[in-house]
């Protein structure tokens, strides 16, 4: 029996990726004032990138209740064996709406064969962990089999980011708002990263061209550059050429073919990291 894998719009996974065989989105939910959208379903972040640029407020929430519970509800009818990889718990509700859904639905069918793992990543960190999960599936791999990779992954995979305006990461309370307008003066680039699902700021760094090598030297640092099994993912806000740029420098710099995977920010991460964002992630198996 081939295991269900469940993720939601925050992986920054592509839309067709969903659309392929046994693997359901779950969509955060983003507001432009007083209209509400359904990340990846409604709107797309191209929408959303040129809403911040005019200078609008984006803001976003949570995964539907009810809409997951829907989910749940259906793969408990179905008698299906499903795995929930969901967004970071410190960045969104999501994680414990779902665990929260997901007893509710128990109460009606207690045989529910569905496992939820708060995957602590996000953005397309958050998608190499799904997407690894649904290739295990895909081959007919164990729910254990699966589950096994799912924590590996989720211990040894890296964020290395940045933000080209502060002013979006001030909105959200990440960096004062004073910072955000000496740093837009002074060229500043945030160089940050995640630990324990929490964003943390790395280093300060002046100039886009020196803050992208700096990228390539924390994963140099970290991991060094392996061979084709190594798993890269590069995304963007709303900036291909940028992200082509540090998929070049990449490999530039690296021995052998690297499974390089570019995809979007999408409109639940961008809409708090804005335009221009370019994040860098990578499995780090000499992480502790």
């Amino acid at each position: 029996m081939t295991i269900k894998i469940i993720a939601d719009s925050a992986s920054d996974l592509p839309k067709d990726f969903f659309s392929a065989a046994n693997i359901d989105l779950i969509p955060l939910k983003v507001l432009f004032g007083e209209t509400e959208y359904e990340d990846m379903v409604t709107i797309d972040s191209s929408k959303v990138y040129d809403a911040m640029r005019k200078g609008q407020v984006v803001k976003t929430s949570q995964a539907s209740p009810v809409f997951m519970k829907d989910l749940f509800t259906e793969v408990a009818k179905k008698k299906e064996t499903a795995i929930y990889v969901a967004f970071s718990s410190e960045l969104s509700g999501t994680y414990s709406t779902a665990v929260l859904m997901q007893n509710e639905v128990k109460e009606e069918y207690p045989d529910l064969d569905l496992t939820i793992i708060d995957s602590k990543c996000a953005s397309l960190g958050y998608g190499l962990v799904v997407k690894k999960a649904v290739e295990l599936a895909s081959t007919g791999a164990t729910k254990e089999e699966i589950l096994h990779s799912v924590q590996h992954d989720i211990t040894h995979v890296e964020h290395v980011f940045t933000v080209d305006n502060l002013e979006y990461l001030a909105r959200g309370g990440r960096v004062s708002k004073a910072s955000a307008f000496v740093g837009g003066l002074l060229n500043i680039k945030p160089l940050l990263h995640m630990e324990e699902g929490k964003l943390i700021p790395l280093e300060k760094i002046r100039g886009r061209k020196k803050v992208l090598r700096r990228m390539i030297e924390v994963m140099q640092n970290r991991n060094g550059f392996t061979s084709a099994n190594q798993r890269i993912g590069i995304s963007h806000g709303d900036d291909m050429e940028t992200a082509l740029t540090l998929k070049g420098m990449i490999e530039d710099n690296n021995q052998g073919t690297a499974d390089i995977t570019i995809t979007s920010i999408g409109s639940a991460v961008g809409a708090h990291a804005g335009p221009g964002t370019i994040a860098l992630f990578f499995i780090n198996d000499k992480k502790a």
